[in-house]
């Protein structure tokens, strides 16, 4: 179950946490961790901290970017360290986990993790399904990226041995993050080209509806849909010029 779960870090600064976050991982049964744009690994650091887990680093996937960190997830979750008014749903810990643990039975999952200093930015989170917010001592909240990972890592942990209830399995997987990705792009340039959208400011209206598709979570039939219907109406407008 477990091993259907990605932990990807974007930005990492320092080494000793990639090797700190491996053997949080580790001890908790999950293996596969993606890191992108490391600013320093592989790294002496890294392996130091992992005391152990040299095989998860070994194992590590380096992306260039979070769309290739995100390619095949059809969950993602976005770890926030302050509560944002995005209007994406934010969950605990515990609760997510028990979440994540229903959707693996359909489709990988990613659980994301930010810079050190400043998290995961809006565009970012804006690529999540969810968020899980720790509750931390509100006078003292600077919580160490491998204590978050090992704070979410120890509850899925708990969730798969206890096995959370499957409510019951979609009739098609959902699309997955970089199938989503696609659709976007297609969407905004189709509502470009039909006057809808404005291209020198898109950006408030994508956010919309981005938070309007993450929520209704389309499989690949719907997006099979989605994309015929954006192809004819582009093929419309081109003939009617």
């Amino acid at each position: 179950m477990l091993n259907k779960v990605r932990i990807v870090l974007v930005d990492t600064s320092h080494a000793g946490n990639i090797g700190a976050t491996a053997r949080a991982m580790k001890n908790m049964g999950l293996t596969r961790l993606y890191l992108v744009t490391p600013q320093h690994f592989p790294h002496a650091d890294a392996t130091a901290r992992a005391s152990g887990a040299d095989d998860v680093l070994a194992r590590a996937v380096v992306c260039p970017d979070l769309d290739s960190a995100l390619a095949g997830c059809g969950f993602v979750v976005g770890a926030s360290a302050r509560l944002r008014s995005l209007h994406v749903p934010v969950l605990a810990p515990r609760p997510c986990a028990e979440r994540i643990v229903q959707e693996v039975a359909a489709t990988e999952v990613a659980i994301v993790f930010g810079r050190e200093h400043s998290g995961l930015t809006n565009d970012e989170l804006g690529r999540c399904h969810h968020l899980v917010h720790i509750p931390c001592n509100p006078n003292y909240s600077s919580l160490n990226l491998a204590a978050a990972v090992q704070v979410v890592s120890y509850e899925l942990r708990l969730a798969s041995v206890e096995g959370a209830e499957v409510v019951g399995e979609p009739e098609e997987p959902p699309a997955t993050a970089d199938e989503m990705e696609r659709f976007y792009v297609h969407l905004q340039q189709t509502l470009e080209e039909i006057g809808f959208l404005d291209p020198e400011n898109p950006r408030i209206m994508m956010r919309r509806l981005r938070r309007l598709f993450n929520r209704a979570r389309p499989n690949e039939v719907e997006m099979n849909i989605l994309r015929g219907i954006l192809t004819a109406t582009q093929r419309h407008g081109n003939n009617k010029q």
